[in-house]
Order: C-alpha cells, then sequence, then structure tokens
C-alpha cells in the first residue's frame, strides 16, 4: 500500500499531526499511524502568542489577550500576548492526506520502521514517533483540574487580569508547607473561561479528587459561586520523555525536547518542531542544532531545580522570575535555540535569588555531576 514512503509519524496528535503536515507540505511522502486520527482535541491548547510559527493560519487562534498576570507574593504584568487555539480550527488546519492514513496501533518502532498491531510492517526513511509519554513511577507529572464558567462569573476569580498564568495565593485552603498549586485561568471563547487548579509538578503530586477540593475552596473565597453542573477538564500528563528512544527513532511532541521540562507547555514548540522535522526529511538536516540540545539541558535542570525547591518558596522563585525582562523570560522559556539567551536568564535569576533558592540550585547541579543524565533527543 505504501511501497517507500519518505517517513512514517506514528501518532495524531498536534505534534504527529503538525509533522505529518509539514512533511507532505515540503513535498515528501509521509504515511501517518494512529488506531483513531480524527479523534477530537478536547483539552486547551495554549501559549505565548509569538511562539506560534507564521505558516499557522490566524482562523487557529480561539481568543488573544495583549498581556497575562502572574501573582506569587507580588502581582505582575507580562508585556506578552497569550493565546488560547481552537482545537476544531487546529485540527481542520493540520491536513493530512486520507490515503496516506493508516488506521491501526504500532507496536514497536525502530529506525527502519513501524510494526503494526495487524501484523504489518510499514518501512520508511526516516521514522517519526509523536505519541507522548506516559506517567508512571518515579516520573514527574503535571496535574489539573478546572471547571469552565462564563466571564462573569469568572472576573471575581482572574481580579481584573485578562490571562491569569499563575496565581500562587494560599487561599486554596492549603498549608505554606503542602505541596504548592496555582490558579490558571484563560478566556476559552467570548462565553466561556476556564478556571484551573494546577500542580506544576510533583512525583506525583495532589490527586484530582484534592485539586477539585482546593479549587473549589479558592473559588468561594474568591466569591465565585458554582452551581455544580459545570464542564469540567482534568489534566495529567508526564513532565519528562522516556528515559530510553529507539537508536536512529525522531521524537517530537512530549517524547521529545519539545516538552519544556520546566513549564509542561509542549504544543506550540511541538508546531514549530514540524519545519525542522521536514527539513531532516528531505535533505537530512539535524532536528536538533547543538544549541538546541545545550538550551534543553539547561531548561531541565531548571525543572529538576523547581522539584527541589521547598514547596513554600516556589511563590518568590516565581516572583523573581517574572521580575526578569520580558527578553529574558522569553529567551528561557520559548528561545529553543537561544542558549546565549537561556543561560544569561537563569544567570540572572541565580544572581537576584535568595540564599534558600541558592542552596537548591546548588544541590541540583551537585547531583546532576554525580548522575548521567540521558540526552533529550
Amino acid at each position: 500500500m505504501f511501497p517507500s514512503p519518505d517517513a512514517v509519524v506514528v501518532g495524531a496528535g498536534p505534534a504527529g499531526r503538525a509533522a505529518a503536515h509539514r512533511i507532505a507540505a515540503a513535498g515528501a511522502v509521509v504515511v501517518l499511524v494512529d488506531p483513531h486520527p480524527d479523534r477530537r482535541w478536547t483539552q486547551t491548547y495554549a501559549m505565548w502568542d509569538d511562539e506560534l510559527p507564521a505558516w499557522l493560519p490566524a482562523d487557529v487562534r480561539a481568543t488573544t489577550t495583549r498581556s497575562a498576570t502572574v501573582v506569587g507574593a507580588r502581582r505582575h504584568h507580562v508585556a506578552r500576548a497569550y493565546t488560547v487555539l481552537d482545537t476544531v480550527a487546529l485540527q481542520r488546519a493540520l491536513t493530512v492526506d486520507p490515503a496516506a492514513v493508516v488506521r491501526d496501533v504500532a507496536v514497536s518502532v525502530d529506525a527502519r520502521g513501524v510494526t503494526l498491531r495487524s501484523g504489518g510492517r510499514l518501512g520508511a526513511g526516516v521514522v517519526i514517533d509523536a505519541r507522548g509519554s506516559a506517567v508512571g513511577p518515579g516520573v514527574p507529572e503535571q496535574r489539573a483540574y478546572g471547571v469552565i464558567v462564563r466571564p462573569e462569573v469568572a472576573e471575581p476569580a482572574l481580579g481584573g487580569a485578562e490571562t491569569l498564568v499563575m496565581d500562587w495565593r494560599h487561599d486554596n485552603g492549603t498549608d505554606p508547607h503542602e505541596h504548592p498549586t496555582f490558579l490558571y485561568g484563560v478566556q476559552l471563547d467570548a462565553d466561556r473561561v476556564l478556571l484551573e487548579e494546577t500542580s506544576l509538578v510533583g512525583e506525583p503530586g495532589p490527586d484530582q479528587p484534592e485539586l477539585a477540593a482546593r479549587l473549589h475552596r479558592r473559588l468561594q473565597h474568591r466569591g465565585v459561586a458554582l452551581r455544580g453542573d459545570e464542564a469540567v477538564e482534568r489534566v495529567r500528563f508526564a513532565m519528562a520523555p522516556p528515559s530510553v528512544t529507539p537508536a536512529g527513532v525522531e521524537v517530537t511532541g512530549a517524547r521529545s525536547a519539545a516538552l519544556h521540562p520546566a513549564t509542561g507547555y509542549s504544543v506550540a514548540s511541538s508546531l514549530r518542531r514540524a519545519d525542522a522535522l521536514a527539513r531532516h526529511v528531505v535533505d537530512g538536516t539535524p532536528v536538533t542544532s547543538r544549541a538546541t540540545a545545550a538550551v534543553t539541558s539547561l531548561r531541565r535542570l531548571g525543572g529538576q531545580v523547581l522539584l527541589g525547591l521547598p514547596p513554600d518558596e516556589l511563590a518568590d522563585f516565581f516572583d523573581r522570575f517574572f521580575e526578569l525582562p520580558v527578553a529574558a523570560q522569553r529567551a528561557y522559556l520559548s528561545g529553543d535555540g537561544d542558549l546565549p539567551g537561556t543561560a544569561r536568564a537563569m544567570g540572572e535569576l541565580f544572581r537576584g535569588a535568595g540564599s534558600g533558592h541558592r542552596r537548591a540550585i546548588v544541590r541540583t547541579v551537585g547531583r546532576r555531576a554525580r548522575v548521567s543524565v540521558p540526552w533529550l533527543p
């Protein structure tokens, strides 16, 4: 059926579909493998607007605010546009020829092809794994529980913020020494706002019932009255890719460096990574440059620092981060190959950190120096 495709992509989520779409747009022959390639994407995908690639049509943006707010011990105005995607429009934009889609499960992948549950085998010049990363024992996770309400209902919780990226205040009924969670609030469209209690990273962190209880206490404290029949969003995903990738297999999405290990964001970077994958298929250009690999290593170090911080110091850490110039924030959060900018941002954060933060950073660097850490492809 597919005698010699240039590439096989496994997984039809945003990362896999974007890779297949851009490979085909570059003129290569690509096959997409997924048991349910047309399933609707129901999670909320949001990001800083300047992270999106220019080739995406404008109508994939459901909402865009001119700025965002972060609240720790202090309130921070971030002069950077923030976008929530229209997942239906995004899925529609990432076109893939239906004739090039195989509705099957990949039971194994290697550098030469994909073995299917049905017994078939697809060979290809390049194999790309976009199946995400599994949660499990010892794997850091991000978890969240949210409710969707009307804008006028959400307003007391948002406190005038257009977008609330993080609100670390302890009005969710927790003690400062418990595992910290924050409120996240974004406008999904003209009639709906998502209010979400989020555990940024934990091993594993609070479960869904605990997150729901914290959210309800927080909203009640802020005067938000829920009816009880609101639509709910639950989030749980691994904050680290698999430790082993088959030799010669390219990866994207949460299996790759597209997953930011300190924030959990991956969709925008996966959309950008799709072009690097297309260039690799067409002319052999490496997907990951040396600078990008080094940035990924620094970001992973940042993620490990977050895990090592005492719970009562996390909000102060983000206060210090969001007091950095927006250019420095952008470099660390979004500059995939910006090694000088990432290093400067982390250096500025360290110089401005308190003694507790510095001790946590030094401990993390010390552990990193003594153990072998797999390179993130």
